[in-house]
């Protein structure tokens, strides 16, 4: 019988990148196959079967070094999966991510035709992720992922990208990252803020009640039980353009520092402006029990965490907005790769540096889509109008961004796109007994 924890969740079926909190520091690897034979993509499945890691094993020495595998709409046909099976899933993984892309903002630089290749194209069917705290423990996975893939010459490996944490840990815009990770009921996994109630099972894993009280599960059921869906980006960061709006946009190097906090909603170290609204709290920010910890209750105007800053905006916790944000929320994983930009060049260097960010919900729709399109490339929802996130909106030169002050608000114009999107998927990624269903596939 599965293992469960109180009789919920199937544990040693679900795969270990779906509940898992990234760890830190960590390195990363993706991988990007396509299938040209359909016995040998079938027979890739089994192998990965094997390979992948389960959320069982959390308490083991080897829980934070994990591979998982999830396959795109294209990967699903490549293995030949009946059609009346690909019908019954998300329709958002259907169309894939570059046929979305205008409804998500992927417009000008960040439109898929200038999509870093083979990203977006019907080419990419399988997504390999292998994740450690160190580079050993990196290797070993990756060298099993390897042996899954050796011998098969139906399969080719197309991209890979080489992720790493900066010294912090922190994302090239300098904020330390990775704090946030909700709780999910019947993981075991706890979250990262105490004050918010663990969310339903379904909005995470299919085949579960959802915060609707639904089941949402791909057919078979055998396929879509304990499956989830993945949003992968490679987002591109301009770190000298941010720096330097910042720099224009301030009279000294604390209003600096306060500038990009009130953007972001935390300061450079991770201490939120919930907790520490006037002046950085280092000690605040290195405290995983604390730097998360919080809400939004008493700011509802957002003096201290303006309405429009980014992390306000992806997760609004419990601030008056339309909506319900329990129906909105996913797990974020942000991994960096590229080196960093040397401290205070104000020039762009040339060099490729960003993050590799993955978005896990059971809902692409109402998850990663909705929070895209209506929390952070508009802000109707907070009574903000036009306005977009200031850190990863779409902005094109025309962007504003408003920090509540008295007597008079501080607002901020013509904010440029901070962050390009150089390439993205939707992707599957099965529960165990899934990968072994799809190697037993007949068709």
């Amino acid at each position: 019988m599965p293992e469960s924890v109180s009789g919920l969740l199937e544990l040693d079926d679900i795969q270990s990148g779906v509940l898992r909190p990234r760890p830190a520091p960590y390195v990363a690897t993706y991988l990007l196959l396509r299938i040209d034979d359909r016995k040998a993509g079938r027979e890739l499945m089994r192998r990965l079967s094997n390979v992948v890691a389960s959320a069982a094993h959390r308490e083991s020495p080897a829980a934070d070094t994990w591979v998982s595998a999830s396959l795109t709409f294209q990967g699903l046909k490549a293995l030949g999966l009946p059609q009346e099976s690909l019908d019954s899933f998300a329709w958002e993984f259907q169309q894939g991510m570059a046929a979305r892309a205008r409804h998500l903002g992927d417009t000008g630089d960040s439109s898929p035709e200038h999509w870093e290749a083979p990203l977006g194209t019907p080419d990419v069917h399988v997504v390999i992720t292998a994740l450690s705290p160190d580079a050993h423990g990196l290797e070993a996975a990756l060298e099993r992922a390897r042996e899954a893939i050796q011998a098969l010459p139906g399969i080719a490996l197309i991209w890979r990208q080489d992720c790493y944490a900066l010294p912090g840990p922190r994302e090239h815009f300098g904020f330390r990252d990775g704090m946030s990770h909700p709780a999910i009921e019947g993981s075991g996994i706890p979250g990262t803020n105490p004050a918010q109630r663990p969310c339903k099972a379904g909005e995470f894993v299919l085949g579960y009640p959802d915060e609707l009280g639904g089941t949402l599960t791909p057919q078979p059921e055998a396929l879509g039980r304990n499956g989830t869906y993945v949003a992968f980006r490679k987002l591109y960061q301009r770190v000298a353009l941010f720096r330097r709006y910042v720099k224009e946009n301030s009279h000294s190097p604390d209003d600096e520092e306060l500038l990009a906090a009130k953007m972001m909603g935390r300061w450079r170290s991770g201490a939120p402006l919930a907790l520490s609204p006037s002046s950085d709290n280092p000690a605040l920010g290195d405290d995983p029990l604390r730097n998360n910890a919080f809400l939004y209750g008493d700011d509802p105007t957002g003096f201290k965490t303006p309405l429009e800053s980014h992390i306000r905006r992806v997760n609004p916790r419990d601030s008056n907005v339309a909506g319900i944000v329990g129906l909105h929320r996913m797990i974020r994983r942000g991994t960096v790769y590229g080196p960093p930009l040397a401290e205070g060049v104000l020039e762009d260097d040339g060099v490729d540096r960003g993050l590799i960010f993955a978005f896990v919900g059971a809902h692409p729709g109402r998850q990663f889509e909705f929070v895209q399109t209506e929390w952070v490339n508009s802000g109707v929802f907070i009574g903000a109008g036009n306005a977009k996130d200031p850190i990863a909106g779409s902005n094109e030169g025309d962007g504003d961004f408003t920090i509540p002050r008295r007597p008079i608000p501080r607002r901020l114009h013509g904010l440029p796109r901070f962050v390009v999107t150089r390439g993205g998927e939707y992707a599957f990624m099965p529960g165990l007994r899934a990968l072994r269903w799809l190697a037993d596939l007949q068709t």
